[in-house]
This record gives C-alpha cells, structure tokens and sequence, in this order.
C-alpha cells in the first residue's frame, strides 16, 4: 500500500479552493490499520471518482441512511451501526488512521452496513450523494478552531449548512454536537439564521444527548472533569 502522502498526492483530499475547516496531520496508520485497509477498502471504501451514488445501490437496500461527517477514530460510528442494523451509515474522514481504524472496527464486528469516504466532506456533498438521499447528517465535535482569527475555518457556517439541507429528506435531521461552548454558540446562530430549518425543541436552544449518540471516552472523562457538552438537533421544513 502506497503511504499517506502518495495516496492523497494522486487522489487530492478535495478539490475545493479556498479556506479549509482542516489540516492534514503525519500521522501514520499502524500495521493493524494499513491491514485492515488493505483488506477492506475495496469493499467499503466509496470514491470521489465513482461520481453521484444511488445508496440503494450501494448498499442493497433502501433504509434509513446515516451520514457522519468527521468520525474521528470511527468507534462511535462503528457502535451507532452495531446498535441499528437496520439503517445504513456512510462515514466521512480525511485521516487515513481513522479510516483504516474504522475499517478494523467494521471488519470485527461483521458490519454489512457501513460504508467509508476518505475526502473532503465538501466534495462528498457536492459530488457524490444525490439530493434528498440523506435521513440524517451527524456532525460530532468537530474542530472548534478556538482562536477568534480562525473562525472562519469552522466547517458549521451557514452556506455549508444549505449545501447538506438540500441533500437531507424533507423532515431529515441535522444533529450538531460539540465540548466547545462558544462553538455551541456559533451553532446555534448559524442554525437560527438558516433557512429550511427548526429546531426540534419547540422552545428553542440545545437538546438533551440523544440516546443514540455514542459517549465517547474523550466526552467521559470531560464530562467528569465537568465539561459542557451541547447537542443541536434541526430538521428540514422545506
């Protein structure tokens, strides 16, 4: 298998210009991750280069369907599809260690319903998933970008937030998380200013943690040191 550098020399991360909401780190994946890549990459690994998807298609089925943008080491992604078989998940990670690590997951745990995008979200979006395909789009503790001077990297922005709202369902949810709370903030007005979309609490503000999301160990030992964590949930109204 080619290394990190190569792979994304011949397959750019994205092909979008301008201000990215990451960085590329060095980081190498560990024999146990390249192993796992090399094994199942053909059979879960999505492309850019395959164009607009039918998910019916690619998973065999027509269910509910999952999006994650950025999920990290892919443990919350891998239990989320363990716990409901009977709904399809596409994962969405530029650091081939969460990729082959996710994959290692996948492969453990015998999981049919999982499939993996190793780009730019943005080119994801805009390139490969059909409008309207999506039931949900989870964005969980994204990168908070905490200096005021690199606000403008924070993936949740509003033209961002329209860009997925075509691809969820009418009625399909958005669920935004984060530790940050000035990034909860900027969440939150970025959601309020955004067309095609309300709150799911009728009163407004942050929700309760849905069952469904995954604690993380980060999130654990946060929340014992006695951090926030804040979960916004909107739906699509048109």
């Amino acid at each position: 298998m080619t290394d990190q550098n190569e792979t994304q020399d011949a397959n750019p991360v994205t092909t979008r210009r301008g201000v990215r909401s990451f960085v590329l780190r060095q980081g190498r994946m560990t024999e146990g991750q390249k192993k796992a890549f090399e094994r199942n990459w053909a059979k879960y690994g999505l492309s850019r280069d395959n164009g607009m998807i039918d998910p019916r298609e690619v998973f065999g089925r027509d269910n509910m369907l999952n999006l994650e943008i950025g999920f990290g080491m892919g443990k919350s992604l891998a239990d989320m599809a363990e716990a409901a078989p009977e709904q399809d998940f596409i994962g969405v990670e530029v650091h081939l260690p969460g990729v082959g690590a996710l994959l290692k997951e996948v492969e453990a745990r015998g999981l049919e319903n999982v499939r993996v995008y190793s780009i730019d979200a943005n080119d994801v979006i805009d390139l490969c998933l059909p409008d309207a395909c999506l039931d949900r789009v989870m964005v969980f503790f994204p990168d908070p970008w905490h200096k005021k001077k690199h606000h403008k990297r924070r993936l949740i922005q509003l033209e961002f937030i329209q860009r997925i709202r075509h691809k969820l369902r009418v009625g399909g949810v958005l669920h935004l998380a984060t530790d940050w709370e000035n990034y909860a903030e900027h969440m939150l007005e970025v959601m309020g200013a955004s067309e095609g979309f309300a709150n799911t609490r009728e009163e407004g503000g942050y929700s309760p943690k849905p069952e469904e999301r995954p604690m993380t160990k980060f999130e654990k030992r946060g929340e014992n040191l006695g951090h926030g964590v804040w979960d916004l949930l909107f739906y699509r109204t048109n």
